[in-house]
This record gives structure tokens, sequence and C-alpha cells, in this order.
């Protein structure tokens, strides 16, 4: 049902290495692609769309790489995962931008007995996502209590 696309499982692995390691110096693409045996062109990809939105700081050369940009607890899944591949959608008939649900384009959407449960927990399910940081992913314990 709902799972994470290989560049947003690939973004979120170099994500969480380059918390874990943090510091200044930086780290390859090929490093890290190599330490979880991902592909490096595709990982390469990943973390100039994250560099680009500002998550990541790139620097080119012999001693270049990346490093986090912004602190771990500053990074929530939801506008991660969206910079990687879109937002995050439970649903075609989910519009995440605008919430029109003329866009949908869903033949099914004026009569559709599901539409209005479905957008009730995507957009549950996306302010949950937005409470998760990279920090709680890093460090599990330092997630807080389930309410």
């Amino acid at each position: 049902m709902l799972a994470l696309t290989k560049k947003a499982g690939y973004g979120l692995i170099a994500m969480v290495h380059l918390a874990k390691v943090g510091g200044d110096g930086y780290t390859s693409a090929r490093e890290i692609a190599g330490l979880f045996d991902v592909p490096v062109s595709l990982l390469m990809n990943v973390l100039k769309d994250l560099s680009s939105a500002g998550y990541v700081q790139s620097v080119r050369g012999v001693h270049g790489g990346y490093r986090l940009a912004l602190r771990p607890e500053e990074i929530n899944l939801a506008d991660m995962v969206a910079v990687v591949e879109g937002p995050v959608r439970l649903a075609e008939c989910v519009t995440h931008e605008t919430g029109d649900d003329e866009e949908c384009g869903c033949e099914l959407m004026a009569r559709c007995p599901i539409a209005d449960p479905i957008h009730r927990v995507h957009r549950r399910l996306n302010d949950f996502l937005k409470k998760v940081t990279l920090a709680e992913i890093v460090e599990p314990s330092s997630a807080p209590a389930d309410k």
C-alpha cells in the first residue's frame, strides 16, 4: 500500500548517515553508496535535489562531498520526501498543494463514497509525517511519547 520509493529511501539513508557523521567534514556520494550498496548515480541525483532545497550542503572537489545544512531536529519527513519525489499522497484524488478536488481527474469524485474519509486520513498522515524529524529517525529514543 504505502511505501517509500527508492529515491525517497535512498535520500533518507543518506540523510541519516550525514546526521550520524555530523561535524564539519563532508562525505562523498560514492562513500555513502558504497556503505549502503545503493546506486551512486541515483544517490547523486537525490543529493542534488536535497542540496537545491537547502537540506544538505555540497562542495565539489577532492575533499568535497555532502553534509547536513540544517540540524536533524529541523528536518521533517514529509518535507524531505516531497523534495525527492513530490508530496506524499494517500490517493490520486488528494491534491496536496491546493486541496482542490477539481484537479483530481477522477471520474468517481462527484459520487465517491470514500473521498471525504480518504482526504481526512491523508491530512492526518501528512500532519504526522510533518512531526517526524530526522533526529527521531537517527535516534528513536528522542521521539516524543505518543499520546
